[in-house]
């Protein structure tokens, strides 16, 4: 199982204060060399937190996989077919929201992801749709024609209590099995941290896990060496 390492909230820490520190490059160079097999970054169209010139100079120091997360929006778009990273996984955006909601809303962005993934295909971007644990949303990326969806663990990890945390990860692993029968690769990921990553991890079928939160935020008292090892040794 590969792990992606989200660098986002480097730049959060960068922007609370408008310094040129902490460095979002550094750190992507850093969790490059503890072992991540992809640098994640999403690029918001407010820009809360990484930084157009960011995503160009990671891209520039990489050896590794980068994954740019974005909306559908024109603006982005076409930065990131300027990019040109390794993968784009598509998100939905809300401007008030803290962190993303849920899955992108496949039939109603329909049209516009069928004028839109053609464009990627050209430049050989590969993309994965954010998606919901969902039946509808499994086989709507289906018959978009991409390859891979991230399925949206964030209620999984917001669940209360046994019971319902068990509820959602049937979903999960309901949802990654319709995926891998119609030949979809897996990723997943939102709100994964060191205490409930594991669960998730040792569903059969998912490629990739992408995190970022818990791993930067362990990272203010181990350092992000140190963390992105230990997130590696969980899900691993």
């Amino acid at each position: 199982m590969r792990l992606g390492v989200n660098i986002d909230h480097i730049a959060t820490l960068r922007q609370a204060r408008g310094t040129d520190y902490p460095s979002p490059v550094q750190g992507a160079v850093i969790a490059e060399k503890a072992g991540a097999d992809f640098i994640v970054s999403h690029l918001r169209e407010d820009r809360r937190h990484i930084q157009d010139k960011d995503i160009f100079a990671i891209k520039r120091r990489l050896k590794t996989g980068f994954n740019l997360e974005m909306a559908l929006s024109g603006e982005i778009i076409n930065i990131a077919l300027k990019l040109k990273p390794d993968k784009v996984t598509i998100v939905p955006e809300k401007r008030k929201e803290l962190t993303t909601e849920g899955g992108l809303d496949l039939n109603k962005n329909r049209r516009k992801l069928e004028q839109v993934l053609p464009k990627f295909k050209r430049k050989s971007i590969a993309v994965s749709l954010f998606v919901n644990p969902a039946e509808k949303d499994i086989l709507a990326a289906k018959e978009l024609g991409v390859e891979e969806i991230e399925i949206h663990t964030g209620r999984y990890a917001d669940a209360a209590g046994v019971n319902s945390r068990q509820r959602e990860l049937t979903r999960i692993k309901s949802a990654v099995e319709l995926a891998l029968s119609l030949g979809l690769r897996v990723a997943a990921g939102h709100g994964l941290n060191y205490s409930n990553v594991s669960a998730v991890a040792k569903i059969k079928g998912i490629e990739e896990l992408n995190i970022g939160h818990s791993i930067i935020a362990e990272a203010v008292f181990n350092g992000l060496y140190t963390s992105i090892r230990k997130m590696m040794t969980l899900v691993r």
